[in-house]
């Protein structure tokens, strides 16, 4: 994992009071059970006091009256406190518990939606555990936190300023002496916490760790197998969990230590009040109620300062999750629309995920959870303003690299118009997914320009550019659901027969029908329970159904067998007309029909052209032609099939 990750890990000797002021105001959403909640928690902190001043009234009163005491006021009084004091139980539980729950949900559902709207350049460099600890334990932690911790807190500073008053009150001298053990138990408690911080973001750290190689183990589970690395992949892991469970150790025994300390501190503040109220009592200085007040207040004193203490500390340690979260919530997509576009995309009134509110005065851009499923048509305005159809897409002396990485495009220049097919050959690394990758703006340039129709594409409308791709992977991805689900995915709003339609023009309809329930089937997790060549097929018809302008092949022929490809050639005809389509390949089949063969090497165009003139060049091309390619042409010779006499 990269050092960029233990960044948040790194100590901060103090609570840093801005961060969970920023957690606070998410809480203050739901002020119908915040403000009930700290109601609750100083009745019940002011009902605690008024049991100990019961007691001492009670025991004046026998001790004065005998016999004659007023019992029933006595009794009547305990039973309204008590019921008061019950009731304040039930609320904060049932508030606190609410408040948790809601804020985990929330905070939950806005760290959700902001990575999907972060741009890939940061997946690249965050681990998949990583990212998931951060929607589930670090998420559940700050919610417990704010909603069990505020009523703690509130209760505790309350409790403690009521034990101070009522003690200075009944003797203000022993309530000096009771009071004087708090400095020493802030300084022990001051130090204590610092290194259970420390130890608790420690924990954090491997945790997150750990959850990533779960992930790694679990996704890579065929490659271990089949290279019997079963043994050295469990003693990385050991390592891992080795680490964890020492510093988790470490956080017990500082924690030990710690709690009995504090023990021992109120009980020397009890034993004082004890000794020297004691012969107050003797002497006739204090009542016998006021002493056994004393005591019950002294041996309370620290309880609330505990509370107050561990609170504290668990804020401390789960400082580290809220910096993670806040962090997440407060990243600003490198790649978005300006102010400019939001502005323009105001003024059409149609909303994007990027784009304001168009009955909002401001620029605040809505939520993606609110807009899925949005497309535009090729024909209409686009949200921003400029035409929604694409004529040409140009890279005019475009440079990029990766965060971290030599430079991939070189000063790259390229125009494509409507209805071209451009296919991408060249060795590994030379940069044509890097070229895909720009065309859908899932990166932009590090200098020059990608051009839209003449207009530099980040003066467009990010969400509109990407609802006009049509992306077929290599690897395709199905999600859990039916056959239509998965289809329907390019295109929220299609109705059956389009998706149908869809299927029936990538030739995907016949085997979709053979299945027990036809478009309703199940494909399983991951669409385990179709053959790979199936799953592409669907990859197609979800692409095409999408109705793109743009439309992006990433060797998506290239782990199906031939069958399967020729299927999908079939289609490919209607599935380029009038697109701009891009197509990295390796299979002859798919990039002969191309109109413009590029070879990319080192970031640079070195040939141009198309099939039969490359070849006729007996350049680089030809030499990937007559190495990768000459099974498929002797297979295509044994079959009969037509060979360009000029290859």
């Amino acid at each position: 994992m990269s050092a960029q990750f233990h960044q948040e890990d790194e100590f901060q000797s103090r609570l840093n009071t801005g961060l969970w002021l920023k957690i606070f105001r998410r809480a203050l959403r739901y002020r119908r059970l915040l403000f009930p909640l700290f109601a609750s928690a100083v009745i019940l902190a002011v009902c605690d006091a008024i049991f100990v001043q019961l007691t001492r009234w009670v025991i004046d009163g026998v001790v004065r009256d005998g016999a004659a005491a007023p019992f029933g006021r006595y009794i009547a009084a305990y039973a309204v406190v008590t019921f008061v004091f019950s009731g304040c139980v039930w609320s904060f539980i049932n508030l606190a518990g609410s408040l948790s729950n809601h804020l985990a949900h929330d905070i939950r559902t806005d760290s959700f939606d902001k990575l999907q709207e972060l741009e890939f350049s940061f997946f690249d460099t965050r681990p998949v555990g990583w990212l998931i600890s951060r929607l589930t334990s670090d998420c559940d932690r700050l919610a417990r936190v704010i909603g069990w911790g505020l009523l703690d807190i509130t209760w505790g500073i309350t409790y403690v300023i009521m034990i101070a008053v009522s003690l200075l009150i009944m003797n203000w001298k022993l309530g000096l002496i009771v009071i004087g053990v708090v400095p020493p138990l802030a300084l022990i408690s001051k130090y204590f916490q610092k290194k259970m911080l420390l130890s608790s973001r420690e924990i954090r750290k491997f945790n997150s760790q750990i959850t990533a190689g779960y992930n790694e183990s679990i996704q890579g589970v065929r490659t271990t197998k089949t290279l019997v690395r079963e043994a050295d992949n469990l003693a990385e892991f050991q390592s891992l969990s080795t680490q964890m469970f020492d510093a988790s150790v470490l956080n017990a025994r500082q924690t030990s230590i710690y709690y009995p300390i504090v023990t021992t501190l109120g009980a020397l503040a009890s034993g004082l009040a004890l000794w020297h109220g004691g012969y107050l009592t003797a002497s006739g200085a204090m009542s016998l109620g006021t002493l056994v007040a004393f005591v019950n207040f002294s041996g309370q004193f620290f309880h609330p300062i505990n509370q107050l203490a561990q609170r504290l500390t668990e804020m401390q340690g789960a400082q580290a999750a809220g910096e993670r979260v806040m962090g997440l919530l407060a990243t600003e997509p490198k790649i978005r629309d300006s102010a400019a576009v939001r502005q323009r995309i105001a003024d059409t009134g149609l909303r994007t995920p990027d784009s304001p509110d168009a009955h909002s005065q401001n620029l605040k851009p809505v939520p993606h959870s609110e807009l899925s499923g949005i497309r535009y048509p090729q024909s209409a305005i686009a949200p921003d303003g400029l035409p929604g159809r694409i004529d040409t897409l140009e890279f005019r002396n475009v440079t990029f690299k990766y965060e971290s990485g030599p430079v991939v495009l070189h000063d790259f220049n390229l125009t494509v118009r409507a209805g071209e097919t451009i296919a991408l050959v060249g060795p590994s690394g030379g940069g044509k997914s890097t070229i895909v990758s720009l065309v859908c703006r899932f990166y932009e340039p590090v200098s020059g320009e990608v051009l839209i129709n003449g207009t530099d594409y980040r003066e467009r409308s990010l969400a509109w550019l990407q609802s006009q791709l049509g992306i077929v992977l290599q690897t395709p991805h199905l999600f859990k659901g039916t056959v239509r689900e998965n289809i329907r995915y390019g295109r929220l709003t299609a109705t059956d027969a389009e998706v149908e339609a869809a299927a029936a023009l990538v030739n995907a309809d016949g085997f979709i029908r053979q299945m027990e329930q036809g478009y309703d089937s199940q494909v399983g997790e991951g669409g385990n329970r179709l053959s790979t060549g199936q799953r592409q097929l669907l990859s197609f018809a979800r692409a095409l159904l999408a109705q793109p302008q743009i439309f992006v092949m990433d060797e998506a022929t290239s782990s199906i067998d031939t069958e399967t490809e020729q299927l999908i050639q079939r289609g490919l005809e209607t599935v380029f007309s009038g697109r701009i389509s891009f197509v990295i390949a390796h299979r002859l089949s798919t990039i002969r029909r191309a109109d413009r063969i590029l070879v990319i090497t080192k970031g640079r165009i070195e040939e141009s052209g198309t099939h039969a003139e490359l070849l006729q060049r007996r350049g680089h091309y030809y030499e990937l032609y007559t190495s990768q390619f000459r099974r498929e042409r002797e297979e295509a010779v044994l079959e009969g099939t037509a060979i360009d006499n000029k290859a």
